[in-house]
């Protein structure tokens, strides 16, 4: 019904206004008695053969969304009714942004693909820690990054005012220092200043009673060399793992009108470079580390292939879009009858 009816109606529309309209469909529905025990059965699938542990963390299933989405933690409840081993919120700043001027989200129909310049917009991490207060029992990832206006050399300090303050309400957190929106944000992703940042983070986390995972999400668009760097890093600062990857700025193969949009590109162009990242770290580095794939996956077939390339989670957003809750379930249960 989805692809057939919803998607077709949705897609008439600005794709920023409907997204804030979905969650309004979503947040109303669920509201309604017994809606919410309605999307669980036809998109939740529960077997303990699709737990995973990492991290120390236990997921009911490797299949999670991806930052982004929920930016600022508005819907993280309602959303994993949807099936959703966790729900990852983010990209949150120490304070309010507007983000890039509209238009910034733009459909390359076309492609299955979405281009977007968002720029960190969020109403900050404050805010959203009042609503993550909320939480029934969702396993929640907290990805992070610096307002647009703090310049790199203070970019530390804004990714610890956000460590701190979301520290009591997720389970893990996102280190992004790889969209492409933000001016310069990722010069972060240099060997010297993410090794710093890294460690600050690692020091922050040291001062609580029980630490938390830290994970680096980096940008598709690594050379070889960089992506070697990565793996130095991760075994230089202890960080716990990566998400692989971001958008990308890439426009090779497309044929969308709009595909020369600024910002980054997410959906079907980016399956096979993702996988290729996956594969590359978790080869070189010899599977040293977790990694949560992400990037172009429609398909439960998109999912499986991250998966044996080395990622030990999934996570959606495009595909999510495109394809629908039903592409959660179908992962889900493609990992059970392997």
């Amino acid at each position: 019904m989805y692809k057939l009816l919803i998607r077709p109606l949705f897609f008439l529309f600005d794709p920023e206004k409907i997204h804030h309209f979905t969650f309004f469909l979503i947040r109303f529905a669920c509201k309604i008695p017994f809606m919410s025990l309605i999307f669980r059965s036809l998109y939740l699938v529960e077997d303990k053969q699709l737990e995973r542990e990492l991290f120390g963390l236990k997921f009911k299933n490797p299949v999670g969304l991806a930052a982004g989405f929920d930016k600022d933690a508005k819907l993280f409840n309602e959303l994993s009714n949807f099936g959703f081993g966790f729900i990852e919120i983010g990209t949150l700043t120490p304070k309010p942004q507007d983000g890039n001027p509209k238009k910034r989200l733009f459909r390359l129909k076309a492609d299955s693909a979405i281009i977007n310049r968002m720029g960190f917009n969020n109403g900050g991490v404050f805010e959203a820690v009042e609503r993550l207060r909320r939480n029934k029992g969702v396993l929640i990832g907290g990805n992070i990054g610096k307002n647009k206006v703090t310049p790199n050399e203070d970019a530390v300090n804004d990714y610890k005012i956000c460590f701190n303050a979301l520290f009591d309400f997720v389970d893990y957190f996102v280190v992004n220092v790889s969209s492409p929106n933000t001016p310069n944000l990722r010069a972060l992703q240099d060997k010297e200043p993410l090794t710093k940042l890294l460690m600050v983070l690692k020091d922050e986390n040291s001062k609580k009673e029980s630490s938390k995972p830290i994970l680096l999400k980096i940008a598709p668009d690594l050379t070889d060399e960089q992506l070697l760097d990565i793996i130095d890093i991760v075994s230089e600062t202890k960080i716990d793992g990566v998400i692989a990857t971001n958008t990308t700025i890439s426009r090779d193969g497309l044929v969308s009108d709009n595909k020369s949009e600024m910002g980054g590109l997410s959906g079907k162009p980016l399956t096979n470079r993702s996988t290729e990242v996956i594969r590359f770290l978790s080869e070189r580095s010899n599977k040293a580390f977790p990694i949560i794939g992400v990037g172009g996956i429609h398909s439960k077939k998109d999912a499986l292939e991250k998966l044996d390339a080395g990622a030990s989670l999934v996570q959606l957003y495009t595909g999510f879009i495109y394809e629908g809750p039903k592409l959660v379930r179908d992962i889900n249960k493609a990992l059970l009858t392997r």
